[in-house]
């Protein structure tokens, strides 16, 4: 097997260690741990007697249940396959552009999908001290993609800090992916009606911890999102992500738990991690941390999976990282204890 450019691929890293997937603890994929919500198995039971009929083609109480979620009208919601799969419509139409400005370091599949239409991409690297990006050319033929939180830094851009440039553009794409992570998130979910020209993109899959089921949505201008629809197989979504969708998103104890647990774990990990001679943790405002290590991070990758079955992500991927940053997820305390002690071993 290829070394994966995706989190999360345990079944690579089983193949590596000889054992199976399940015996892997896995610090790559940006995952709660907390979950999924007790209500998922009641939902499972009730998708399995829909299995013998074809979902609904407009998912209208999925898209109902994240309007009222949103205060938005359902015609604003583009539910997908992931967001992967969304993304790929979202290049389709940025392509058309003369240039998309894209913020750097940045999530793999955004090239995969913008190369797949030939997109003119040009790179805004990100500032890993200040946070700081600049665009070298904005317009309405410009285009511009950035994730915030941003991945894999975690680093948190503020409303106040992209509402100012949203018209300088002629179509923007903001992926909000970890922002759920987040109990006083910065969206720009309550700006979409005042920009036709903005586009959220919004995972189901991390922060409820299925991402099994494959499940994200665009929130959009409804003109875009029907062009979007018209570029698609009619079925996108599985009946059971979408009855597990419309339970989850509902379980508010879930949601705050969430929270309370990383406002709990995230410094004890983090000032864990900066302690361990060698290995620097930048701060985050998500469940993950980039870290840059001293040892060559795909020698540590291997070491930590054939002596602990660790499954930490390499930034090979984050072409402007190279192979001295590592990213890990926040876990358990108990699961992050180990890590830190199988770290400390490896030290020289």
């Amino acid at each position: 097997m290829s070394r994966p450019t995706h989190g999360g691929n345990r079944d690579w890293a089983a193949n590596l260690v000889g054992c199976s997937a399940s015996e892997i603890l896995d610090f790559s994929a940006s995952i709660n741990p907390l979950g999924p919500p007790k209500g998922l198995w009641k939902a499972l039971e009730e998708s399995v007697k829909e299995l013998s009929h074809y979902p609904d083609p407009n998912y209208v109480k999925l898209r109902a249940a994240l309007a009222d979620k949103h205060t938005l009208s359902p015609n604003w919601i583009l539910l997908g396959n992931g967001v992967a799969e969304i993304l790929t419509w979202a290049a389709r139409e940025l392509s058309g552009l003369t240039r998309v400005n894209l913020i750097t370091p940045a999530f793999a599949d955004y090239r995969r999908a913008l190369s797949a239409f030939n997109a003119n991409v040009v790179a805004c690297p990100l500032d890993l001290e200040t946070g700081i990006w600049h665009s070298v050319e904005v317009g309405k033929e410009v285009g511009l993609l950035l994730n915030n939180p941003h991945n894999p830094t975690g680093m948190l851009s503020t409303v106040d800090e992209i509402l100012p440039i949203l018209g300088d553009y002629g179509l923007v794409i903001i992926d909000e992916a970890f922002m759920d992570f987040l109990e006083e998130p910065q969206s720009l979910i309550p700006w979409v009606e005042q920009f036709p020209n903005l586009v959220i993109l919004r995972s189901l899959t991390k922060f409820y911890s299925i991402p099994g089921l494959r499940l994200g949505y665009a929130i959009g201008h409804p003109d875009r999102l029907k062009l979007w629809q018209q570029w698609r197989d009619p079925w996108p979504v599985s009946t059971v992500a979408d009855i597990v969708g419309r339970s989850v998103i509902k379980d508010h104890d879930f949601q705050k738990r969430s929270w309370l647990w990383l406002q709990s774990s995230s410094p004890v990990f983090f000032n864990k991690l900066n302690k361990i001679e060698g290995f620097t943790a930048r701060k985050s405002s998500v469940n993950f941390f980039l870290v840059h290590s001293r040892l060559a991070v795909p020698e540590l990758q291997e070491k930590l999976l054939l002596e602990h079955k660790i499954l930490i992500r390499d930034c090979l991927s984050f072409e402007e990282l190279g192979e001295h940053y590592l990213r890990v997820a926040i876990r358990s305390d108990q699961e992050n204890q180990y890590l830190i002690r199988a770290l400390e071993n490896h030290v020289v």
